[in-house]
């Protein structure tokens, strides 16, 4: 029993240190303070270690890592009943400034824009930023492949629609 558990002890430490950017990228863009993304990271540590066991290789470890994490902070919220804000970690190539004051007045801007999604819309707007498949969207957020197409559409069109109405252009997509 205790070379089972060592050895289930070594394949966890080996995937968690795998994808331990996992860890921080749900914990950046559910909490803002240093000090709840470190303890909502300790809490996403501890229900991937009591849940591990349970992982099958059904799907990629990062899917079912991406859930797990996802899922921790959201609960982690709801019993600490703090304000949710959302930074956003990688952002895309499709906004055209000409100098940096403008650059950073658009990252600006599309910060706002995403953190007024609702909780599900940032997580899949997340999910689709770290180039993940529709179906491994669908695998974490537990929606359809056809839903997450669905919402990424309507969530692309909801953060451009208000990002023209934040920089004062009124163009409707």
């Amino acid at each position: 029993m205790k070379l089972k558990d060592n050895n289930l002890s070594k394949s966890f430490l080996i995937q968690i240190n795998q994808n331990t950017g996992i860890l921080h990228k749900v914990s950046k863009i559910y909490f803002d303070g240093k000090e709840d993304r470190e303890d909502v990271i300790q809490e996403m540590m501890y229900q991937l270690w009591h849940s591990f066991s349970t992982f099958n290789g059904n799907s990629k470890f990062s899917t079912w890592m991406y859930r797990v994490c996802i899922n921790t902070a959201l609960t982690y919220n709801r019993k600490n009943r703090k304000k949710i804000v959302i930074t956003v970690p990688n952002i895309p190539d499709t906004i055209e400034v000409l100098d940096n004051d403008s650059l950073e007045e658009s990252i600006v801007i599309l910060m706002h824009c995403i953190s007024k999604l609702t909780k599900l819309n940032k997580a899949i707007i997340l999910l689709f930023f770290e180039n993940l498949t529709y179906e491994e969207i669908a695998s974490i957020t537990g929606l359809s492949k056809s839903n997450v197409s669905v919402r990424l559409v309507r969530i692309k069109r909801e953060i451009e629609n208000n990002f023209n109405k934040s920089k004062g252009t009124d163009e409707e997509v």
